[in-house]
């Protein structure tokens, strides 16, 4: 059976077991229409709708047909509800503002209706259908409405949308032809699009390219994150070519590129669920979640948990669940966790100063951690694992804990090419491995500020950057593993024995003329 149909069967069953208030979670209402009005047919019932703005219509005629327009308001409909003799299925569209509490246009008088008609509609077989984008119910129907969820089309309705704009496409003389391969990248860029939304996009593809391009599809997905207060969106501009260092983090990452293809399914992998990446600060973490976004070819989101908190009782949790929500849309996707440690700082006084919030929102973060069955890859980063609760770190919520040290020789002088080269200097004009000797103890960002501020000394003089201003940024600058030097041992002691080294056994020493390849 497709997932339309046990969709579609699943709302039958709780129809014709009788069950009074059922809240659809939808944006596009005509899908709910064309299912329902299948459902009626069936069960011998009328299907009628209301809006604010028409009021009581016919939907299951060859024209929406006018029952009461004069039945606008909330209770007007309800009453109207409870008066007419049919069995009936009634679809109340935006209903949401008369019953949430947080609307000024919530109304306890609607709410007490509500509950007034469950006896009568429990004993008839009349249904109350809401239907809204959002789901927003008081405390004293909690336990008296289902919720369905049919907010974004199945995989089979998006290939019918697909299929439909390339039935368009031919008729208009354009020669399309998907090999089975393309038309599953296609249909995997446009999860989380409304079949609306995708048959625009799609068209839009065809317009640009004359072929269906999954960048351009994916891209569409920003729409939905530019709208989130919780959500960052981030271009996938970073190479792996580009980051120095750490070999065995960067294979690991290799092997599982083509892990949310369909062929992976079919060999019988799961999809990859996280990694928590530990290291010291400046050491390339962040950068490496940007870069693999690249090499994976998928969306980018940045969670930022200091917009997750909120003032507002309930809020905190709400925007977490929405954020993961909007994830689960737009996958298959990355979630980028910077700093985690930062995040959860509020535990240890949990039950005190916050009102036990901190805790709530991470419960609801490991709960969803644990159950996703989204393909969407957790990259969280964190530089004092001190910080950290036991939980998070206990086998089942990643898939790897890797742990990025500082850069040692041979990685230090892949860092000063990489960035060197990025600056347009030629690499081999410079002895790589004695500015590695120089820096001991430097991170890669410590490193990439070395190169930055030897170019500026050297654009002041009026000439170009010499090994000499290199040497000299070296010797000004104070790193971390001298500020923090027990911090930092400590964090080493730790990754011992707790997570996997980032960074590949030394080999020798790379030749002084090194130049990153290209990705």
């Amino acid at each position: 059976m497709s997932m339309v149909a046990e969709r579609e069967r699943e709302l039958e069953i709780l129809i014709r077991a009788r069950y009074p208030l059922i809240y659809i979670l939808a944006w596009e209402e005509r899908r709910v229409e064309k299912m329902l009005m299948r459902i009626a047919a069936r069960l011998g019932q009328r299907l009628y709708a209301w809006t604010t703005s028409q009021g009581v219509v016919a939907l299951d005629t060859a024209r929406p047909t006018e029952v009461d327009p004069g039945a606008r308001g909330p209770l007007d409909v309800l009453n109207h509800i409870e008066a007419s003799p049919e069995d009936a299925l009634f679809l109340l569209k935006d209903f949401h503002p008369y019953i949430d509490p947080s609307q000024p246009t919530a109304s306890p008088a609607v709410v007490r209706k509500i509950r007034d008609l469950i006896p009568l509609l429990k004993e008839s077989r009349k249904t109350v259908l809401f239907l809204s984008p959002v789901l927003r119910l008081p405390p004293e129907l909690e336990k008296e409405v289902t919720v369905v969820d049919h907010a974004l089309p199945t995989p089979e309705e998006l290939a019918e949308a697909l299929e439909r704009v390339v039935r368009s496409a031919r008729s208009r003389g354009l020669n399309l032809r998907l090999s089975p391969r393309e038309r599953s990248e296609i249909l995997r860029a446009a999860q989380g699009l409304t079949v609306s939304e995708a048959e625009n996009v799609f068209a839009r593809s065809l317009v640009m390219h004359r072929r269906f391009v999954p960048e351009v599809i994916s891209a569409e997905k920003k729409q939905l994150i530019r709208k989130s207060q919780v959500l960052e969106y981030y271009e996938a501009t970073e190479e792996m070519a580009y980051v120095g260092g750490m070999a065995a983090l960067k294979a690991w990452l290799h092997k599982r590129r083509r892990a949310f293809t369909e062929e992976a399914r079919a060999f019988g992998l799961p999809e990859p669920r996280g990694l928590l990446l530990l290291g010291v600060p400046g050491g390339g973490k962040s950068l490496i979640a940007k870069a693999v976004a690249t090499m994976w070819q998928v969306p980018l989101l940045r969670l930022d948990m200091g917009r997750v908190f909120s003032e507002l009782v309930g809020a905190s949790e709400q925007n977490m669940r929405n954020a993961l929500r909007l994830a689960e849309t737009i996958a298959p996707a990355i979630l980028w966790i910077d700093e985690i440690e930062k995040g959860l700082a509020g535990l240890a006084s949990s039950g005190r100063s916050d009102a036990g919030t901190a805790a709530r929102v991470f419960a609801s973060f490991l709960v969803w951690m644990q159950e996703k069955t989204a393909p969407v890859f957790v990259i969280a980063t964190s530089n004092d694992v001190s910080l950290l609760p036991p939980e998070l770190l206990r086998k089942g919520r990643f898939d790897e804990i890797f742990f990025v040290d500082l850069p040692n020789l041979e990685e230090r002088q892949e860092i000063f090419a990489i960035h060197l080269h990025k600056r347009g200097r030629d690499p081999q004009h410079f002895n790589l491995l004695r500015l590695a000797e120089a820096s001991e103890g430097f991170s890669g960002a410590e490193i990439e500020q070395v190169v930055i501020a030897g170019l500026y000394d050297a654009f002041d003089a009026g000439r170009d950057l010499t090994e000499e201003d290199l040497l000299r940024n070296i010797r000004q600058t104070v790193p971390l593993s001298r500020t923090m030097r027990e911090q930092i041992t400590a964090l080493r002691h730790w990754a011992r024995t707790h997570a996997r080294p980032a960074s590949a056994p030394r080999r020798r020493a790379i030749p002084t003329g090194l130049v990153p390849q290209e990705a």
